[in-house]
């Protein structure tokens, strides 16, 4: 499926903290699922009675991989924000009976350190990739992302509407990155990668410990207070 060259157009290009569209806390949940459809009514029923008086949520995207795998990011103004929104008791319900489709306990992340480069509308993708990785240098990486020429980028992979990043406790990373469709990813992934890119490519990869996991949603759930 080409994953290294998608990871390629995905983690050098999360830069830009100046973005009209940045954030400054985020919370990702994995977990496994059994039952796809029932979690994806739970999530519309979310959007339907509690989004509409949630605090400093900006948007969430998430969806079931094809073996199970659930993963969310949910962008949100203040981390502040965030913990008064969880902390209201219809969010403490709405979670108590959410959480009981997940075979095991999910795993929450949390992130103050959030990088978005969007050139477009991310609730327009049609396919959307997470990277779970590790670095080992955090300030590095975050430098050397900030340092890619976005331009070359968009030149390069229309297909690439943009990514999110957001870097966890122990240099772990979260990559979703928003493409047009899957197919016109698959095309992109087989472009050759011009000189200047190369470059911070193989930083980046020299500062990746370990090899990433990487989450395909083909039906992303892409949620915003204006959906």
């Amino acid at each position: 499926m080409g994953r290294q060259d998608l990871e390629n157009a995905v983690l050098p290009s999360s830069p830009p903290t100046t973005d009209e569209r940045s954030f400054v806390f985020a919370q990702v949940i994995q977990g496994t699922v059994t039952d796809r459809d029932a979690l994806k009514q739970a999530l519309d029923r979310w959007m339907n009675e509690l989004a509409p008086d949630s605090i400093g949520w900006l948007g969430s995207t998430g969806g079931v991989t094809e073996d199970g795998k659930f993963i969310l990011l949910a962008r949100f103004s203040s981390e502040e924000e965030a913990m008064r929104n969880s902390s209201r008791p219809e969010q403490d319900a709405w979670w108590a009976e959410t959480s009981k489709l997940f075979d095991g306990e999910p795993v929450f992340k949390n992130s103050t350190a959030v990088d978005s480069d969007i050139g477009g509308d991310p609730d327009q993708a049609g396919f959307v990739q997470f990277v779970i990785g590790k670095t080992s240098d955090v300030d590095r990486a975050r430098e050397v992302m900030r340092q890619d020429p976005i331009q070359k980028w968009a030149e390069l992979r229309p297909d690439l509407i943009g990514t999110v990043t957001a870097i966890h406790a122990g240099g772990e990373m979260t990559t979703a990155a928003y493409f047009t469709s899957e197919q016109e990813a698959r095309e992109g992934e087989k472009k050759e990668m011009p000189p200047e890119l190369m470059k911070g490519m193989e930083e980046m990869n020299a500062l990746m410990v370990g090899e990433p996991d990487y989450f395909d949603l083909k039906e992303p759930w892409l949620n915003s207070p204006e959906a």
